[in-house]
């Protein structure tokens, strides 16, 4: 029987605030490389780094019945190469998807990869827009925004993997687009590559009330708002909602570094939502992974073409995936954030 190195980082301890290395603990091991029957032997190249795996470490309720399980692998989304195979339809060389998480090489049943097509576009894109990043982005603008052309949508977090996508998806939907970011660079980014009409930086206020003064002044309301944020961002929004409004709860970024655990107070302006007849919705990437190929159908072309932008941030090595995971929350990152083994 032969065997191969693997590396895996192990989540050990539950964070209150940032992540460092100290909640994992990187190991090696001996994996067997002898294969059952159905089943592939995969190697790493890429790991998708996400918000949603800082929620599910809260100690409080999420969408998940418990929180990640201590001294198992950190799991997440993973684009990876078949090393060797027994399972028809898979052979050494093919490029999958798995969520086999924070591991260098995996034995996985073939029920658990699916086979991504470097013809169509690269290999990243299915970990980004066209994958669970792209999945938000699309349903969550088109089922529960319901973007009309004219319409003024406004996307917090809007130079993230899936920001970034709503941007632009909105645009295609005829709609006039105001993105908020973290800094200049990134406002002239959604302005001058997404084409975002407008882009304000966040940072550049002291409150939610000069940020939402200078929002009216640009758009003069607000008929969908995509937030990737909540906190300030929210506060400075909500009152600037038109009549039947959407407010898409998408992610509370701003609230995932200790404020799942202790909570800033809110929302207060709960009032709006009654006078504007709105709606807020929250929505989840999960519930529409069964329609993956709709998606794609429509989505895939445009990045074939050329036609959709999908920035990447890389960050080289597997060791640095702790450091990545809380860059994150630190903003120093455009589009969607890899970790390349």
């Amino acid at each position: 029987m032969t065997t191969l190195t693997q590396k895996q980082w192990i989540y050990r301890r539950q964070p209150a605030g940032q992540i460092t290395a100290e909640h994992y603990e990187l190991v090696e091991q001996q994996l067997s490389t002898e294969l059952g029957e159905g089943e592939v032997l995969i190697e790493a190249r890429w790991f998708s780094v996400d918000p949603y795996m800082r929620i599910g470490q809260s100690s409080k309720p999420t969408y998940d019945t418990e929180p990640h399980p201590l001294d198992t692998v950190q799991q997440g989304g993973v684009v990876a190469q078949v090393l060797a195979s027994n399972a028809p339809g898979f052979a050494a060389g093919d490029w999958v998807q798995s969520y086999t998480g924070w591991q260098t090489h995996a034995r996985v049943h073939a029920s658990g990869l699916k086979r991504i097509d470097p013809e169509l576009a690269p290999v990243t894109t299915a970990l980004g827009v066209l994958g669970m990043p792209g999945r938000t982005a699309w349903f969550g603008l088109t089922e529960s925004g319901k973007p009309h052309a004219g319409e003024v949508v406004v996307v917090s977090g809007a130079a993230g993997a899936v920001g970034s996508l709503v941007v632009q998806f909105a645009k295609r939907h005829g709609a006039r687009v105001l993105g908020i970011a973290g800094g200049q660079a990134k406002c002239d980014w959604l302005r001058n590559a997404l084409g975002a009409d407008w882009a304000i930086d966040y940072k550049a206020y002291p409150d939610a009330d000069a940020l939402g003064a200078e929002i009216k002044r640009l758009t003069g309301g607000v008929d969908v708002y995509f937030d990737n944020v909540g906190g300030m961002v929210t506060d400075a929004i909500i009152p600037l909602i038109n009549r039947r409004a959407r407010i898409v709860i998408c992610g509370q970024i701003s609230q995932y570094s200790g404020g799942l655990e202790t909570p800033e107070l809110g929302p207060r302006l709960l009032h709006h939502m009654l006078y504007q007849r709105a709606t807020i919705q929250g929505m989840l990437a999960r519930d529409y992974l069964h329609r993956m190929d709709e998606m794609t159908r429509i989505v895939a072309p445009w990045v074939k073409a050329g036609e959709i932008v999908f920035e990447e941030t890389v960050i080289d090595g597997f060791e640095q995936l702790p450091a990545a995971l809380n860059s994150l929350f630190t903003g120093e990152h455009r589009g969607k954030l890899l970790v390349k083994a």
